[in-house]
């Protein structure tokens, strides 16, 4: 604008760069000032506009209001705007009819029609694209101005309409009924004859929000041993694509009246990660048992939550966690508690009692901040530097790998600010260790084996994104649900691939080398088997480390004191208690170092049969063994709704009395001797309206039958 008024065409041509220059930035980070910039009315669309307007303003202050140059350049500002709404319109249009009800994986959907997908380049930040047309124009126009050649500027605007309308023209093609997905009813139709096909018997129900994908992941590969016929029913479409491999069949439906439409009939058991508020949209489900299986065993609150009473059983990993919800009394009842150890922990190697490397590495493991300031949330805000600053001063060198939590710093900034320092202390440490001389002999004689796990890496890492990437690039969301069948040769060969990509890893630096390991790769349970020891907080992190056998510190970021610190938290009392000055860190050091220096070790096996179970059988035949006697108590239940109501007719309110009766508006009708229930299917008959149905099934659990709560 200053340059407009001055005005100075070269400052705005300038400024103007400068700007296209910011914008083109912002989005390709996916910034937040982006959506914030909305909010407050400078949207995309608006900020084009001022630059245009700018323009205009900078030909009036130039004296060229009455020039041709001048009409040209409001006449193509005008019907560029005009035409963005027409290509806003397709767009919009073709990513609805694009949309499928629902987002599978390994879920033979061949009896729809799904076409291919338009081109990314096409759709992907549509309106950005067509936005930055105007570039041609702006060029144009700001030339002619400068040096007097109008016909630049004209061509500049011509350029700059031609291109949106061919933009236009490029995506009618795409929503022709030929090259969009089939209706909803008729995706459904095709999603529940799959069901009925594949009678699913297990399920894992997950919901949660875009950084929780962790909690699902953790029990993919338990799924796929679970005895029967697992699925994974997921409500986030976000979540689908940060889904891990897996061969179990994927259905995410985020609508829940879709959810409460599908045919489960044939699910007995529905086990669910999370306590969220779509749970209930399953839940409801009476034909089959459900169980809350968390997603980590810790003393935290969450794994005492209230809401678990809704839950038919709720399984833990041992001992302690029926303990715990004794002692909170939070109405889960202990006959409803079953202990099925914790499968995920196999890969867990179980300690030697000497360091693995020259040195030992500890491993920082803080869990995040939570929802509320309790200051025993997390040991980062308190304790994290000083927990950082004496491994690195220690009387004997350590290596430090830092693993926080994938949700550090979402809801605190100071937990962000800690977390940043800390990186930027190991950071620091490991520059300055590679300087020292017996470092840099080290890394001398390691230099070749580093250089190959490193080209390693790149192989592995390449080869990984080939498999990552099923049919052809640039697939939707709908093609890809299409062709993301289970491929049992191409699962295998991911499997052994990300095995020795953990191997390359650990290879490819040095083993005196602080790390700070974010992401998903490499996994928690990695980087167990690579220390020595652990420093973390109240959380599962601390549960599943016990089943290592190895040394371990959780700090009273509360300052409640060691006794009550280990009398309030279970997991705790076979650890050194670190307080905020994290000065207690010798003791674990020297545990680490010397044996005879452990005088934990037989505390910590003691309570790894506490917290987890026993070795013997192991968790996974625990775990079917669980799954089994749920089964049969759905079976059983049943068996004895469909006797009770054996010949018994369901009434079903005719349309007047439903207007006053309080009867679901849009509830089929059906006579009342359609409704007689077929004996040879578990429940009712499958004519019989859903309403009535469950109608029947809780006048039978008041008469007697086991109640799903």
């Amino acid at each position: 604008m200053l340059a407009a008024l001055l005005p100075n065409i070269w400052f705005f041509a300038a400024a103007a760069a400068v700007t296209y220059a910011a914008d083109w930035y912002l989005h390709q980070r996916g910034s937040h000032l982006i959506n914030q910039l909305g909010k407050v009315r400078a949207g995309p669309s608006i900020r084009f506009l001022l630059r245009q307007l700018m323009l205009v303003l900078l030909l009036a202050r130039m004296g060229l209001a009455e020039e041709p140059l001048f009409y040209t350049a409001v006449a193509c500002f005008l019907i560029f705007y005009g035409l963005q709404a027409p290509q806003g319109a397709v767009t919009t249009l073709i990513w609805l009819r694009r949309t499928m009800p629902v987002v599978t994986r390994n879920v033979d959907l061949h009896s729809v029609r799904i076409p291919d997908a338009p081109p990314g380049a096409l759709l992907r930040r549509s309106g950005e694209k067509m936005l930055h047309l105007d570039i041609a124009a702006m060029a144009g126009i700001l030339i002619a101005a400068g040096t007097g050649e109008d016909r630049v500027g004209y061509a500049g605007a011509a350029l700059t309409l031609l291109l949106a309308l061919v933009y236009i023209v490029a995506l009618i093609p795409y929503m022709r009924r030929s090259r969009l997905v089939p209706p909803v009813a008729a995706v459904l139709k095709a999603v529940d004859t799959w069901l009925r096909e594949y009678q699913p018997t297990v399920v894992l129900y997950f919901s949660g929000s875009n950084e929780s994908a962790y909690q699902g992941n953790m029990w993919l590969e338990t799924m796929a041993r679970v005895e029967g016929r697992p699925l994974i029913v997921m409500r986030e479409r976000n979540l689908v694509p940060q889904l891990a491999e897996t061969s179990v069949p994927v259905l995410c439906v985020p609508a829940g009246t879709h959810l409460m439409n599908l045919d489960l009939s044939s699910a007995r058991v529905c086990l669910y990660p999370a306590n969220v508020g779509k749970n209930i949209h399953i839940l409801r489900v009476p034909t089959m048992k459900h169980v809350f299986i968390g997603h980590g065993d810790s003393d935290k609150l969450a794994s005492v939550n209230p809401y678990s009473k809704v839950y038919d059983e709720v399984w833990t990993a041992g001992r302690a966690g029926r303990d715990r919800y004794a002692l909170a009394d939070v109405g889960v009842r202990d006959e409803d508690i079953v202990e099925v150890g914790r499968p995920q922990l196999e890969s867990i190697t179980t300690w030697t009692g000497a360091p693995r490397n020259p040195i030992p590495t500890v491993l920082y493991a803080p869990t995040w901040e939570g929802w509320d300031d309790n200051p025993g949330n997390t040991s980062l805000l308190l304790a994290g530097e000083n927990i950082v600053r004496r491994l690195l001063a220690a009387d004997d060198p350590v290596r430090i790998i830092y693993k926080p939590h994938p949700f550090t710093g979402i809801r605190s900034r100071q937990a962000k600010a800690v977390d940043a320092k800390i990186r930027a202390m190991l950071g620091k440490a490991a520059a300055e260790r590679a300087t020292e001389p017996r470092w840099v002999e080290e890394a001398e004689r390691a230099a070749a084996e580093r250089s190959a796990a490193q080209a390693e890496l790149v192989r592995i890492n390449a080869r990984l994104a080939e498999l990552a990437v099923v049919g052809r690039a640039g697939g939707d969301e709908a093609e890809e649900s299409r062709v993301s069948l289970a491929d049992p040769a191409r699962e295998a060969e991911a499997a052994q691939l990300l095995a020795a990509w953990s191997e390359a890893y650990w290879h490819s630096f040095g083993w005196w080398e602080h790390r700070t390991a974010v992401g998903a790769e490499p996994k928690l349970y990695d980087c167990f088997n690579e220390s020595d020891a652990l420093v973390s907080d109240i959380s599962s992190v601390v549960s599943d480390f016990i089943a290592s056998g190895k040394p371990y510190a959780v700090t009273d970021s509360a300052a409640l004191g060691a006794e009550e610190f280990r009398r309030q938290n279970t997991a705790v009392r076979a650890a050194v208690i670190l307080s905020n000055s994290a000065e207690e860190l010798d003791e674990l050091l020297a545990a680490v170092a010397d044996p005879a220096a452990d005088v934990l070790a037989g505390a910590r096996r003691e309570l790894k049969s506490y917290l987890l179970g026993p070795d013997e059988p192991t968790s996974m035949e625990r775990f079917n063994a669980a799954v089994r006697a749920l089964a049969a108590k759905a079976e059983a239940r049943n068996a004895g709704v469909a006797q009770r109501l054996g010949d018994q007719v369901i009434a079903v309110p005719d349309r007047e009395a439903a207007a006053g009766d309080g009867v679901v508006p849009g509830e089929p009708e059906l006579p009342a001797e359609a409704a007689v229930a077929d004996p040879d299917a578990v429940g009712v008959s499958a004519v019989a309206p859903q309403a009535a149905v469950e109608a029947a099934a809780e006048t039978a659990v008041t008469e007697g039958a086991s109640p799903a709560r």
